[in-house]
């Protein structure tokens, strides 16, 4: 991608083209969170789901932001969960009365959605939908489930805070999660003023992960289950606002791909600032690697140790460096990292910006 590395670090041109307002809706990830936290206390959330330990938990993976929700929440259940956590892009044909069923949406008409919770509805389980009032999918489960609606509009690429605090909500009041969601707001508006637009890039973490990023492949390896979900989340919104290709992959399925490992071993970790532009034998876009952790202790000092060890020129990005949180608090900041660093990435290259509304790409 051409970037124009000066947009970054000049505040009113980067406002400028910034028209549709993605910088200030991706900062507003914690406004969402505590949206939703308000939201759920005046639905009774907890009192509607005092339905005892259920028999297993449906984690409906949908497009966008759900499915690296969905698999961060997994990431945090999988952990020490007491009940079955299945993860499915509809609901299995053995629910019933003693499950709960958990799915975040932003499309109002998704049809395969709406007939999934409406039979999980109309067999008795308890149906948790994150998602927008209207449209045929929140009908599905109109006086038979806990709509949980957005409060706080943005671009449904941004919604991720949204939906997994709707997720660790729900997970708390089951009892299956003790997640500091109350935490939560607080630490994201903290790393969106660390990521500000008015701060140049050596002090702001984003623009300078987007940098780090520019002009190659970002390896995405996780070093635990959280990160690794992180890192899936990372690829959509790069992606997404981007226009960047990434691998994300647990680190340890990273090794046994010795070709890949080799080209990331041995790519160099800066700039030629001397190469030809119009040398096409060139490798276009080197690999970069990027070790991603959410999670502390021996284990997780263990697989830094041994990630080091074999590629010493990665990049660690790990939260507990920077902040105190819990394993959801931590990956919650990381994300939100990743989606600012795209946005930037995206305006600084052109692939997003201008006087245009955000929507859809035309065929």
């Amino acid at each position: 991608m051409a970037l124009d590395d000066s947009l970054l670090d000049d505040t009113a041109r980067l406002t400028d083209t910034d028209g549709a307002g993605l910088l200030r809706a991706a900062a507003m990830a914690g406004a969402q969170v505590r949206a939703t936290i308000e939201a759920c206390a005046e639905l009774g959330l907890a009192d509607r789901l005092d339905v005892g330990r259920p028999r297993a938990v449906v984690l409906v993976v949908r497009p966008g932001v759900s499915r690296s929700a969905v698999l961060l929440l997994n990431a945090l259940l999988a952990h020490s969960c007491p009940v079955p956590v299945v993860v499915a892009e509809t609901v299995p044909g053995w629910i019933g009365a003693l499950d709960v069923v958990l799915a975040h949406t932003d499309d109002p008409y998704d049809a395969d959605l709406a007939a999934a919770l409406e039979r999980a509805a109309r067999y008795g389980a308890t149906v948790v939908l994150s998602g927008p009032r209207e449209g045929p999918v929140a009908s599905a489960i109109a006086g038979r489930g806990v709509l949980i609606a957005p409060r706080v509009l943005v671009p449904p690429e941004l919604s991720f805070a949204r939906a997994l605090s709707a997720g660790l909500l729900t997970a708390n009041a089951l009892g299956l999660l003790v997640a500091d969601v109350e935490s939560l707001p607080d630490l994201l508006d903290g790393e969106a003023e660390r990521c500000h637009p008015a701060h140049e890039s050596f002090v702001n973490p984003a623009k300078a992960l987007a940098l780090r990023m520019a002009d190659h492949t970002p390896l995405l390896w996780g070093l635990d289950n959280p990160a690794i979900a992180v890192g899936q989340h990372a690829a959509y919104a790069l992606g997404a606002h981007a226009a960047i290709v990434c691998d994300a992959a647990d680190y340890r399925q990273a090794m046994a791909r010795p070709a890949l490992h080799h080209a990331a071993a041995r790519s160099v970790t800066e700039r030629n600032i001397f190469a030809d532009p119009d040398d096409f034998s060139a490798e276009a876009s080197p690999p970069r690697v990027l070790l991603l952790a959410v999670r502390t202790g021996p284990a997780a000092d263990g697989a830094r140790y041994r990630a080091n060890e074999l590629l010493p020129s990665a990049d660690l990005i790990a939260p507990a460096d920077e902040i105190e949180a819990d394993d959801a608090g931590r990956a919650a900041v990381l994300a939100l990292r990743f989606e600012l660093s795209a946005v930037y990435l995206g305006l600084a290259a052109g692939t997003i910006g201008g006087t245009g509304h955000f929507a859809p790409a035309g065929v």
